[in-house]
């Protein structure tokens, strides 16, 4: 069956395999998206946020889509992590072929590039706070194609259609929840 870690189960581990503050970041930001989104559909926050928390955690040794976060897997299987948490994993990169067949595993991948996004936004902004970024300048962000080129407006635009949200609420969810943590971020 295997062990679902706490979230503070899954930052030891990602502070063991992560020493990048913004790939740090990166994981609390999706973490603390997900468990809102898991709030919101009334499912496991804790399970949700130790997604969000791990989706990543072997990117930095493991950066090419041929071993990630394949690697990650084998760690996590090797620590007894249950299979379930490391199939929700694969859900946020569409080059594993894991189906979005829940929930849990739709908002991983609609949280992932828009948490980024969100980031960039703030970091343009004069005092580099999330405090003032709002949805609408997302969202004209969003239309802008050089700013932030290597994010996927694809993925953020059908990760919002697979949760069921236009594409504003998705913004407005996701940057409530990182606005909520801006501390932790440094944002």
């Amino acid at each position: 069956m295997g062990n679902i870690p706490t979230p503070d189960e899954a930052k030891e581990i990602l502070h063991e395999f992560t020493q990048s503050p913004n790939l740090r970041r990166h994981a609390m930001a999706v973490g603390r998206a997900m468990r809102i989104y898991a709030t919101r559909y009334g499912e496991d926050s804790d399970r949700w946020e130790v997604v969000g928390l791990l989706h990543d955690f072997d990117y930095e040794r493991y950066p090419s889509t041929a071993e990630h976060p394949f690697q990650g897997a084998k760690i996590l299987r090797e620590r007894g992590i249950a299979e379930e948490i490391i199939q929700d994993i694969f859900a946020h990169a569409p080059h594993t072929g894991q189906p979005r067949d829940t929930m849990l595993r739709k908002a991983i991948f609609a949280c992932d590039e828009l948490t980024g996004f969100i980031t960039a936004v703030a970091l343009v902004q004069p005092s580099k706070k999330l405090s003032e970024v709002t949805t609408e300048r997302v969202v004209k962000k969003l239309k802008s194609k050089g700013f932030a080129a290597a994010v996927s407006r694809a993925d953020i635009e059908e990760g919002a259609r697979d949760l069921g949200v236009s594409l504003p609420e998705h913004v407005s969810i996701v940057l409530g929840a990182l606005q909520g943590i801006a501390e932790t971020l440094g944002l």
